[in-house]
């Protein structure tokens, strides 16, 4: 039997045979101009599956993927300069010596659906920093105080009543070498370059908080010396009253006092009619900057932490 070649065949022979694929010899020409080439991969069940992880907000999105740029794009400036903030039309505005606009707003799980949308977007950017795997960190309890600047949340600290808290023993993260309060200069939490781990210790029994952290070179440097890993407390409970959660600061608003002045406004509002004593306030299992910021605020080595039975 010979062999044939297509040009053996006739016309409408070729025809059919170029139909089956759907392709005219009209069209056939352009075929090679006119398809799309893509890409295909596997995905099977990778983590990091196409992604890249932003280095400053922490953010895994698909490279090149214009709607997954857009969506960095967005978080990237929430998170670096603040979310937007339109203002409210009932703002509960905790009193201070306010100027341009600037102010901390306090906010209750009793407040409207619009607020407390807000507070879970404020949450949603900055949890993976703070530590917090899910976005429900908030109960009935809670009081949210948000700062705002310039038409943006730059800061957020979340406060929750406790009955007994714990006094940190200062040797167990500071060593034995003297450091000195004064040169942390008010440090507003800040971040450091890896991911760190701090350890609570009660006894025999230890919890354990890992944050990933990005980074912040202008003070990443100060910060090694607060970030010896485990924070040991006395198991002797304390009487106290306000449990601090959580704090955050966007990176463009860092070292302005802004985690200061939050808490001051804790202290004046929390408990209606009267003004709180540092001694009655105490942190939540803080990052390696919230010891920094804890140490400061209070001038102490010996600051007080809460765990859950504490609440």
């Amino acid at each position: 039997m010979s062999n044939h070649n297509s040009d053996e065949f006739p016309p409408s022979k070729r025809y059919f045979e170029n139909k089956k694929i759907g392709i005219s010899s009209k069209d056939s020409r352009n075929f090679s101009k006119k398809r799309r080439c893509e890409q295909y991969h596997l995905d099977l069940g990778q983590s990091d599956f196409m992604l890249c992880a932003c280095s400053l907000c922490g953010l895994m999105y698909a490279r090149g993927v214009e709607e997954d740029e857009q969506v960095h794009r967005k978080f990237h400036q929430d998170y670096e300069r603040g979310i937007r903030f339109k203002g409210w039309q009932n703002e509960r505005v905790v009193d201070g010596p306010w100027i341009n606009g600037d102010r901390i707003l306090l906010v209750l799980d009793t407040d409207s659906s619009a607020q407390k949308r807000l507070v879970q977007k404020v949450v949603k950017a900055t949890k993976k920093e703070l530590g917090f795997v899910d976005d429900n960190i908030l109960h009935a309890l809670c009081k949210v105080y948000l700062f705002i600047s310039a038409h943006r949340v730059v800061g957020w600290l979340v406060a929750e009543p406790i009955r007994t808290a714990h006094r940190v023993i200062p040797t167990s993260f500071f060593g034995n070498k003297s450091t000195e309060i004064s040169t942390i200069d008010k440090m507003d939490l800040t971040d450091t370059k890896k991911s760190k781990e701090t350890t609570l210790q009660f006894g025999d029994f230890r919890f354990c908080r890992e944050s990933v952290k990005n980074s912040c070179p202008t003070t990443s440097t100060k910060l090694k010396k607060w970030d010896s890993g485990a924070i040991i407390c006395e198991e002797n409970a304390l009487s106290a009253k306000c449990g601090l959660m959580a704090i955050w600061v966007v990176p463009s608003s860092r070292r302005k006092t802004i985690a200061t002045q939050l808490l001051d406004a804790v202290r004046k509002s929390f408990c209606a009619g009267e003004v709180l004593e540092i001694s009655e306030c105490a942190f939540s299992p803080p990052t390696s900057a919230g010891l920094a910021f804890a140490s400061s605020y209070t001038n102490s080595r010996s600051f007080l932490v809460y765990r859950a039975d504490d609440v």
